[in-house]
């Protein structure tokens, strides 16, 4: 392993990148590479890239193998790694080593998510015992790790098995934690102040942090019993550490990074946040909340603070001023007249003004800029960062709260008289005085909202302000204004006007605006641009009901014209990474694509050839994943329209592709190969003949070791061999290729806790497609390997599979695989073993079976309990009375059982909203919409189960006059009113 320093470095670098990361895997599987990576990362002697680099590689091969099996890490490297990290983490507790024991303490995050605490039962005691007293450098590692262990359950949903874990930790740690809180704080307020006073500072913030941990789901005994000493109005903890400002510790005023006291204060008030939402009794015992809006009335008010270092502290002062006024239960604090105009003109207005550093953010990162104006306040939900929440967005949900708490007049006279001082202002002289205006607009958006979602904007608005009129009135004319003669800041302001109230104008109204944002498109300014881009694509994707208000109708005179600006902003770019950078653009191009479908079938040609151009550009230096994904989907949706429209342009789109995506397979560039898997299973699925010999030649690629090795490509890769399976399975068996599918299913995906259900899909289109005497040929090994798997780590994930897969063979009816046969093939492997399966997992499953797989398992449960003569014999037929009643349990919801005849079959790709699609490469699946084909029904002969069910049991009574003695033993109560209603309908039994 002496070269594992040159290989770590050799993958931060784009030339070398691919080869060292090949090297490493085949070295990560060895015994023993975990601790010997950890002992890398703490050898201070190593250049500090190679530590850094060896850190996150850690956290990666933690994130993706420690619960996955695949590759297995062994039991002895588990154990002899977790007995190294928190050691590791005392050893890296000095303030140089920041970076490097952030990945390690979210190693430890990791691994104890999956073994704490019954694989790592002293992880806590060994935490306690570290603590010291004095050794502050030692607390700052110790406090990090346990709030990386704790921080997670902040966003988990109650649970008996979560409240057993904090139980675990709060009977070891709250008390000797909260004796080095007191301690702590000690110190920080002594005088004169310790030499360690910034070390201290640093472990106060774990500190609060950790408390924050502690109370986020249920308030522990302990900590409520020292709620005064926290609390309390007069000398609590909590309002003297608000208070706290030593000289030592304020950064520089330009400074960007908030100071410790300014990030202790924060955390502080995100926990009094989560008391007023979560615990408002145990607050309202004294005066807290009231000690708490003064001071932060003296920390932040009349625009006190304005340092970019404080906006976390500023914003999340605001956050708690706006939770506190929603609760409604401080209403005699915040509703007369005077505290709103006080709130307004104090806190409110100081926050919404820009300030120069967001000029030069909209100059100098205009990208930031735009991600951080559109983040909504319901970002930065419970448990969640507040980072995303500007100073403007905090002070418009002061407004919000107050608006929807009853106060919506008051507060609209206040903020109107404001909105109009602004307006004059700008009218006085408009390019002096643009900045008047971007606040009244900025205040007016926030006063007339009263909710809102970050996917569908504005939801509903304040009844005393009418949005549509002060659009007409104030904001049409900066939307209309040409470039240069206003501020850009108005224009993107009347941009992201529309932006936000999308829902309160009509379709008229909205197709009348769309000409002048497709105008912005071309606009010189990279804001303007872009939030036009952003503001097209929501609209275009706005909801009246089930169906999209924007149809193909209403946009293809204007569909080309708007993709032709999109796709020439991007193709500008000078570099690869320029390229992928704003993925608003591509986003909207996808939107529009989308939207377009068929009206596009004259242009397509040239605009396949500029994605495609595109794609052979990013492809150089993979950057942004988001920008990925939509390239990827307008490609899958372009064909997908267009060969719909026009079979005939298949061999353009396959021309076009194939040459690219050959390229990318060769090069192994693995962010895309999970995409290029389900595009060619999409041009393989328009093929209703046979397989066209250039699919052919992929196959051998398909069926080796290293296509699997990428978590993330194996979806894509089921597609594909399904796509195969389904047209070219005779010819598969005839050179073999079968055996080296089921190799696959069996040795990887199988045994995967990760890709069973993958497993499970390839099986069931072997069972569907295969030649009968080949289905027969496998069968009882395929059983044996996952009566295995089952025994070895059964999970509720796999028994539903397993249920699913019988049902299915039992269903497809193939000849030759009757229910007989696969009765007797399970037998064949131990005696009863049939009874058993049914008993332990057939009979409890088939009932719970999700609405969209019931009808395969009644199919397949009803030829089981009808055409199987081994399940009327002894001893098998002692399990035909609750396999019976397993299946009239699943026609309890029946209604969910037919199919809706008059369903778009495209609706799928236009509901998908890709916000989610965040997750990094390779730890997600990608899955591209547009390449989505409607699930094929393997029992379509079956039109009306009831009647099915009712021929079927009827012929069998006719056939075998002891199924009236099983009926007998059935529970009457489950299956009496069933077969009642079969009699009703013809059916007797």
């Amino acid at each position: 392993m002496a070269e594992l320093p040159s290989l770590l470095l050799a993958s931060l670098n784009p030339s070398t990148r691919k080869q060292a990361e090949q090297s490493l895997q085949s070295l990560s599987i060895q015994p023993g590479f975990l601790s010997h990576l950890l002992t890398l990362v703490l050898q201070t002697s190593q250049d500090r890239a190679v530590r850094l680099a060896a850190s996150v590689y850690l956290k990666n091969l933690v994130k993706s193998r420690w619960e996955d099996d695949e590759p297995h890490v062994a039991d002895g490297d588990r154990s002899s790694l977790r007995e190294a990290l928190v050691p590791a983490m005392i050893q890296l507790s000095n303030a140089s080593d920041k970076a490097i024991r952030a990945q390690v303490a979210e190693s430890i995050s990791l691994i104890a998510k999956v073994d704490f605490p019954e694989q790592w039962p002293d992880l806590v005691d060994k935490l306690v015992f570290s603590l010291s007293d004095s050794n502050f450098e030692v607390n700052i590692g110790v406090l990090e790790t346990a709030h990386s262990i704790f921080r997670p359950w902040r966003a988990e949903a109650r649970s008996d098995a979560l409240f057993t874990v904090i139980n675990y930790v709060l009977s070891r740690f709250t008390r000797p934690f909260l004796q080095l809180f007191l301690h702590t704080a000690t110190l920080l307020f002594s005088s004169p102040p310790p030499a360690n006073l910034a070390q201290i500072a640093q472990a106060m913030v774990f500190l609060v942090d950790i408390f924050y941990d502690l109370t986020c789901q249920d308030l522990p005994p302990d900590i409520e019993d020292a709620h005064a000493q926290f609390f309390g109005p007069e000398n609590g903890l909590f309002l003297k550490l608000l208070m706290w400002d030593p000289a030592e510790l304020q950064g520089d005023p330009d400074d960007t990074t908030p100071s410790l006291p300014s990030q202790i204060k924060t955390r502080i008030l995100e926990i009094v946040e989560l008391y007023v939402k979560l615990y408002p009794e145990t607050l309202q015992a004294s005066a807290s909340v009231e000690a708490f809006v003064r001071a932060i009335w003296d920390l932040v008010g009349g625009g006190k603070r304005p340092s970019v270092a404080d906006d976390g502290l500023v914003s999340q002062s605001l956050r708690f001023i706006a939770s506190a006024i929603r609760t409604g239960y401080y209403k005699q604090l915040f509703s007369s007249k005077e505290t709103i105009s006080g709130l307004v003109q104090g806190v409110v207005v100081p926050n919404v003004s820009l300030r120069e550093h967001e000029l030069e953010q909209f100059e100098d990162d205009p990208l930031e800029y735009i991600r951080l104006d559109l983040a909504l306040p319901s970002m930065g939900g419970l448990g969640v960062s507040n980072d995303a929440v500007t100073r403007r967005q905090a002070a418009a949900e002061v407004l919000r709260a107050l608006v929807s708490s009853g106060l919506e007049s008051e507060t609209t006279e206040v903020t109107g008289a404001w909105i109009g001082q602004g307006l004059n202002e700008y009218a006085a002289n408009k390019s002096e005085n643009w900045r008047a205006k971007d606040t009244a607009i900025y205040l007016l958006t926030a006063v007339a909202t009263r909710g809102s979602t970050t996917q569908h904007g504005v939801t509903s608005t304040n009844a005393l302000i009418d949005v549509v009129q002060f659009f007409s009135d104030h904001v049409f004319q900066d939307l209309q204004a040409e470039p240069g003669s206003i501020h850009p800041i108005l224009q993107v302001d009347a941009i992201r006007f529309l932006y936000t109230f999308r829902n309160q104008l009509v379709k008229p109204q909205l197709l009348s605006v769309l000409p002048s944002l497709v105008r912005h498109l071309s606009s010189e300014n990279y804001v303007c641009y872009t939030y036009a881009a952003i503001s097209i694509e929501r609209i275009l994707f706005i909801r009246q009901g089930n169906q999209l208000m924007f149809a193909s109708a209403d946009i293809k005179d204007i569909a080309p014209q708007m993709l032709d600006a999109l796709l020439s902003k991007v193709e500008k770019a000078p570099t690869p990474e320029k390229v992928a950078e704003n993925d608003y653009l591509m986003k909207c191009a996808m939107r529009v694509i989308v939207t377009a479908r068929g009206a596009l079938a004259d242009e397509y040609a040239r605009l396949l050839q500029r994605l495609v151009a595109v794609l052979g550009v990013i492809s150089k230096n993979p950057s942004n994943p988001n920008f990925d994904q939509y390239i990827f989907e307008s490609i899958s949706a372009l064909m997908r329209f267009v060969v719909q429209a026009n079979p005939s342009t298949l061999p353009t789109f396959e021309e076009a592709l194939f040459g690219p995506f050959t390229i990318i397979l060769q090069q192994d560039i693995d962010q895309y190969i999970p995409y290029v898997f389900q595009i060619l299973a999409q041009m393989l699925d328009f093929h209703s003949g046979a397989v066209p010999p250039q699919y052919r030649t992929l196959l051998p690629i398909l069926l080796t070791p290293a296509a699997w090795q990428q978590k993330g490509s194996i979806p894509g890769l089921v597609k594909l061999l399904k796509a195969f399976l389904a047209r070219d399975a005779p010819a598969m068996v005839a050179q073999g290729q079968i055996t080296q599918v089921l190799g696959v299913v069996q040795q990887r995906l199988i045994p995967s806790k990760l890709n069973d259900g993958w497993g499970f899909e390839l099986l069931q289109s072997i069972v569907q497609y295969a030649p009968p005497a080949t289905v027969k040929q496998y069968f009882k090994s395929i059983i044996i390997t996952l009566l295995t798997r089952m025994q070895t780590s059964k999970t509720d994930k796999y028994v539903y599979h397993f249920v699913y897969f019988l049902g299915f063979c039992l269903a497809v009816g193939k000849e030759e695989i009757t229910p007989d046969y696969i009765v007797n093939e399970v037998e064949s492997i131990q005696a009863q073993l049939w009874s058993q399966v049914l008993a332990n997992f057939v009979i409890p499953q088939a009932p719970k079976m999700p609405p969209k797989d019931r009808k395969v398992v009644i199919v397949g449960l009803t030829r089981l309990l009808t055409q199987s003569t081994f399940m009327l014999r002894e001893p098998l037929a002692q399990a035909w009375p609750p396999t019976f009643q397993a299946l009239v349990k699943l026609f309890k919801q029946e209604q969910q059982l037919t199919n809706k005849e008059d369903e778009d079959p495209d609706a799928g790709i236009t509901q998908v909203d890709y916000e989610e699609q965040t997750a990094g490469y390779q730890a997600a699946y990608s899955r591209l919409a547009a390449a989505e084909t409607a699930p094929v029904d393997p029992v379509a002969h079956v039109k009306d189960l009831k009647a099915f069910v009712g021929q079927e049991l009827a012929g069998l009574s006719g056939r075998a006059p002891s199924v009236k003695e099983m009926l007998g033993r059935t529970d009457a109560g489950v299956t009496g009113p069933f077969v009642q209603e079969l009699a009703a309908a013809g059916y007797n039994i």
